[in-house]
Formats: structure tokens, sequence, C-alpha cells
């Protein structure tokens, strides 16, 4: 099945992450779970910060605001990591704030 089969096909119902996975919901039903580790900014975010994400694109497409994360429901069901590269990633980890 080709990516644009996917994206046309599979949606999102609902997204949640806990500390250690992602758990997406989708609209026929399945549920899909994958490790955290495999997107650092959502591994690297706080309770809040993961749990603040948007469904959109009708339910093609999640996007965390405060984690500058952008996620395709046919990449997670894939099996497509971050593909952010480790310089960008330190960039971004020096700019958040420290946890107090």
């Amino acid at each position: 099945m080709n990516s644009s089969l996917l994206d046309r096909e599979i949606r999102a119902s609902s997204v949640s992450c806990d500390e250690d996975t992602l758990r997406l919901d989708l609209a026929d039903g399945r549920t899909i779970i994958v490790p955290l580790q495999w997107y650092p900014r959502l591994w690297h975010g706080s309770h809040a910060e993961r749990a603040n994400c948007e469904i959109i694109g009708d339910g093609a497409y999640l996007h965390w605001p405060d984690l500058d994360e952008d996620l395709t429901v046919a990449g997670i069901m894939e099996g497509r990591r971050s593909s952010e590269s480790l310089e960008s990633l330190k960039k971004w980890l020096a700019l958040r704030p420290v946890a107090s």
C-alpha cells in the first residue's frame, strides 16, 4: 500500500502519550502504540506539553504546538521515526526552559 493511499484512508480519532509510549486511536477502531523515544521532542516534553496535541487535516496530521512537533498518521503507521538531526535537537533542547 503506498503512502498516498494511507494518507486518504487512515485517520486519527485521539492521541495520548505516557512516559514511554505514543498511543494513536484510529477512526476505524484500531489502536497503534509506538515508543515515545522515536520522537525525541515528545520524549523530552513534559506531560502537559505532550497532552496538548491537535489533530488536524481531518485526522491525518498531529501537531504539538508547545513542542513544535508535527507527525503524520501515515508516517506513524509506516513506522517512520523522527528524522530530526542530532544538531537540531540539541539546539532545540538548549532553548527549552529549565524545569524547576
